[in-house]
């Protein structure tokens, strides 16, 4: 896997909002009251590999592009209840949650709250959506429904980068191994490198049907957690703290008037939720 050093991160965000302000992508600016000066560009980052919550229009397309998927569409809209429109970036995972945590975008999407990044983040209510995280093994495995216990003493891989439970990562008698996304998470599986695998169910059943090699070939044999999944607000952006407060107040706003559910209940349909 390679390694890309902080300053370059930087170096390539500061580019991304250069083209936003010089190019065709005009940045929303959020402003402290009337007749006040522009304060900071309100950028969310939204990562790349993770259909059908968020993920690249196409592979290798331009970072400047917005990601695409449910996040995507249930964040626009229920800021767009406050009158508030962002733009969005597109980059891999741990590279979002370091610019939301160093305050170089407002926000990250989608995380979940751990004990490890509880108190580096700004936090709205209600989480967007909750998502099972869930076990797979070979599609051979007999084993009946399993729990985060059963995986002790086995060999489980996980995306590098990824927000997982702290019971997971923390316990010592699980043997861990990491992989670079989670199309390589699953051909470790496949490959008989480690005996199970942890992926979110809806994501996981999406990228199998949709890859022949997979398919047919990985069954769920249990669940970890049922987790939230939130846009990871920043504390050092200087909007981060009132867009979080502006996207609860939306989310709640959209709960209320039933275009919440419609929204997933379209999204489902789309993905042939099971």
């Amino acid at each position: 896997m390679s390694r890309t050093r902080p300053t370059t991160h930087r170096r390539c965000l500061c580019a991304l909002l250069a083209a936003f302000a010089l190019g065709t992508h005009h940045p929303v600016w959020a402003e402290d009251g009337p007749g006040t000066k522009p304060a900071a560009p309100l950028v969310l980052a939204g990562e790349d590999d993770w259909p059908p919550y968020s993920a690249a229009e196409k592979p290798g397309a331009d970072t400047q592009r917005p990601p695409v998927g449910f996040s995507v569409d249930l964040i626009r809209a229920a800021l767009a209840t406050q009158g508030v429109q962002v733009q969005i970036v597109t980059v891999p995972f741990s590279r979002c949650m370091l610019y939301a945590k160093t305050g170089q975008v407002a926000g990250c999407f989608n995380a979940t709250i751990t004990d490890d990044n509880r108190n580096d983040y700004v936090w709205h209510q209600p989480a967007m959506f909750e998502e099972e995280l869930s076990i797979f093994g070979r599609a051979d495995d007999k084993s009946p429904e399993m729990r985060l216990s059963d995986l002790r003493g086995k060999r489980v891989a996980y995306t590098n980068g990824y927000t997982y439970p702290s019971e997971f990562m923390h316990d010592a008698r699980i043997q861990k191994f990491s992989a670079v996304s989670d199309a390589a998470l699953i051909r470790m599986l496949l490959s008989k490198r480690v005996d199970y695998i942890l992926l979110n169910r809806t994501p996981a059943w999406l990228r199998i049907d949709n890859t022949p090699e997979f398919r047919g070939q990985l069954r769920r044999t249990g669940l970890i957690s049922m987790d939230g999944f939130w846009v990871a607000f920043s504390k050092q952006h200087p909007q981060g703290e009132r867009l979080a407060q502006q996207f609860s107040q939306g989310l709640a706003q959209m709960r209320k008037d039933g275009s919440y559910q419609r929204l997933v209940d379209e999204f489902r349909r789309r993905v042939r939720y099971r």
